[in-house]
């Protein structure tokens, strides 16, 4: 089963491509790409001074082409959440994916199973993590079913996920993870190829200071953890995991082999509170909904991007200022509409019909609402419209 066909593009967004950003319409999703390639850069060069691989989330863009393009930069592949994502990501030419996520549903396996022979046959590999007995039995014998089926020898790389303190998935450090290893390796269809050991509740701790202490010991237990395997004659190829909140402590550590920050190619205002490590390449903001305000009263404005254009679970978006402009703090107006405040006693309110650029509170969610990215050169003020970008896995949650 692969992704739905997504429609084509149509005129109205072909024919924005090349005019002015005074073009696009509101309330729009944009990527600054200008800004967007110098978080690319950064990330490749950083990746490249500490010597570790980088396997970026597409979950957070959801675009086999920004997925391309950082394969390009030096990414070895990408991680997403779900198996629809994957297959996503597969059709549209991504050859290396981690699903960094336990899938136990039959139906589900019998994709991932298909998906992973696919990628095979093209000299690509598919990868997934597991944190049961039960999930390792079940992938195996869909797996085995799909060699059955297609008389081909397939092989998916698995991963045994730990939890280094995130409390979500994962077994603890230690034994119970030994024992996935060697049931892994029973299966000839299954491939150990090491550990999972994310902490995804370290990426917004404020504090720089914190966040090194907390991944200091996520990856003492994952040394911990990989030392009783080897200790069983079994190598330890790859541990994986970070965020762009911690992936410099994750980089420092010596432990961990790949980085899995995806957020930095955006950035977003929750990541923007956090305090800079400052071994930290300096990420700028790259994706902005564009607004125009709608009406305007005595003490508030109103523009048009309520909720339906930006996801709320991490606070509300930030009101961007690209020129120095007064401060406005953006309130909740519900689906379809934004209140507008001075950030300060007496300063200006906006006028009817004035742009506005948000920062979005939390971009994967953010994105999962549109079709489509509006990319922009130039800038957000005087910039050009470059291309439409295809948000190919949204709503791809199974």
């Amino acid at each position: 089963m692969l992704p739905r066909t997504k429609p084509p593009l149509s005129d109205s967004l072909k024919q924005l491509i090349g005019q002015s950003v005074d073009a696009i319409d509101t309330p729009t999703l944009v990527v600054d790409l200008d800004a967007m390639q110098r978080n690319l850069g950064r990330m490749a060069e950083f990746t490249r001074k500490h010597d570790i691989r980088w396997r970026p989330h597409a979950k957070m863009h959801k675009s086999a082409a920004l997925a391309r393009l950082q394969m390009q930069a030096g990414a070895v592949g990408v991680c997403v959440q779900k198996t629809a994502e994957a297959e996503a990501m597969a059709a549209g030419g991504v050859s290396d994916i981690f699903i960094t996520n336990e899938v136990v549903a039959p139906h589900k396996l019998a994709r991932v199973a298909r998906l992973a022979g696919r990628l095979t046959a093209e000299n690509g590999r598919l990868s997934i993590a597991v944190d049961s007995r039960e999930g390792v039995l079940r992938l195996a014998q869909a797996m085995n079913d799909a060699r059955q089926e297609s008389g081909a020898t397939a092989v998916i790389d698995v991963y045994v996920e730990i939890d280094v303190g995130q409390g979500r998935c994962g077994v603890p450090p230690g034994r119970l993870a030994v024992e996935l290893v060697h049931e892994i390796r029973r299966h000839p269809a299954l491939r150990f190829a090491g550990l999972q050991a994310y902490h995804g509740k370290a990426q917004h701790v404020r504090s720089a200071r914190e966040r090194r202490d907390i991944i200091a010991v996520a990856a003492q237990e994952a040394a911990f953890t990989r030392k009783l395997i080897e200790a069983e004659g079994i190598p330890v190829e790859l541990v994986t995991g970070a965020g762009t909140g911690s992936m410099v402590c994750e980089a420092a550590s010596g432990v961990y082999g790949e980085l899995q920050a995806g957020s930095f190619l955006f950035m977003d205002a929750d990541y923007a509170q956090n305090e800079r490590d400052p071994a930290q390449p300096q990420f700028e903001h790259a994706l902005f909904i564009k607004t125009q305000v709608m009406s305007a009263g005595l003490l508030h404005a109103v523009c048009d991007a309520g909720h339906k254009s930006h996801a709320i679970d991490s606070g509300l978006p930030r009101v961007h200022v690209p020129d120095g402009e007064p401060l406005l703090e953006y309130g909740n107006g519900g689906d379809e509409h934004g209140i507008l405040r001075p950030a300060r006693p007496g300063a200006p309110l906006p006028a009817i019909g004035d742009v506005l650029w948000l920062v979005p509170g939390h971009c994967d969610p953010t994105v999962n609402l549109h079709d489509h990215l509006v990319g922009v050169k130039g800038g957000l003020l005087r910039g050009v419209v470059d291309r439409i970008i295809r948000v190919d896995a949204r709503g791809a949650l199974t």
